[in-house]
């Protein structure tokens, strides 16, 4: 016979950090543009208690060339969302997601005007 664990309730289960849908179609809209672009060419997601990544690749053995993180716990001091660079430096941090993906917006611009 098979065991059957139960399925976590309540406060035996943690909240994991996700991308809400609002969230997530505005990256899935600016990761299509550059991959229109010809910039990017892959991506990931990691979702974990803690923070949810967003990762776009060049090609898909390299490190991300940025990754877009949200960490829940820092939306009251520097803000939620932050754009990490391939290296790790933080690019930008804040409250809005618009805000932060700004300097891509702006890479995507010059793409598209070369």
């Amino acid at each position: 016979m098979s065991v059957i664990a139960p399925f976590p309730i309540g406060r035996d289960r943690r909240a994991i950090a996700t991308f809400d849908r609002r969230e997530l179609n505005r990256i899935l809209d600016l990761y299509g543009r550059m991959v229109a672009a010809g910039h990017w060419r892959d991506y990931s997601i990691r979702l974990s208690p803690d923070v949810a990544v967003f990762a776009a690749y060049r090609r898909h053995s390299e490190r991300p060339e940025v990754r877009i993180e949200k960490r829940p716990e820092l939306r009251l001091k520097q803000g939620a969302f932050a754009l990490v660079s391939e290296h790790g430096a933080v690019l930008k941090r804040g409250h809005e997601l618009a805000n932060v993906l700004a300097p891509l917006e702006r890479r995507l611009m010059r793409l598209v005007e070369e």
